[in-house]
């Protein structure tokens, strides 16, 4: 039985830039990581590594043998200076409700173009709504 979320895994050719990303966005913070022998770094949310990031070489180019994650969701509160935060960086960004449940989310996209949903309670985004 699937209970949540653990991670999800990241290959990048930017690493630096990767985690200097999820730093400012999404304020994630390195943290320990296994002594694996390539490069990679484990980005962490409160005291959880929810971002396992992989240095590669080049970026991946063929969908058919190079893995991609389509996208990746994260619950998160805050919603107000989330999109502060997303409008002082110039980030991109969408916002979508999702049709017929409480939730709000804010779609992004990190540095290497991998789609990331920031998800937040209807109650917090809009409290006279009922979602």
């Amino acid at each position: 039985m699937i209970e949540g979320l653990d991670h999800i895994n990241i290959r990048t050719a930017r690493l630096d830039e990767m985690i200097a990303w999820y730093g400012e966005v999404l304020e994630m913070h390195p943290g320990p990581r296994a002594a694996f022998d390539f490069p990679g770094a484990w980005l962490y949310a409160g005291d959880r590594a929810v971002v396992h990031l992989v240095g590669v070489a080049s970026a991946p180019t063929d969908p058919g043998t190079d893995l991609k994650l389509e996208h990746g969701a994260f619950r998160a509160t805050g919603y107000a200076a989330f999109l502060s935060r997303l409008e002082a960086r110039g980030e991109a960004y969408r916002v979508s409700k999702v049709p017929g449940l409480p939730v709000v989310q804010v779609n992004v996209w990190d540095p290497d173009g991998t789609h990331l949903h920031i998800d937040f309670d209807a109650a917090e985004v809009d409290p006279g709504d009922d979602a």
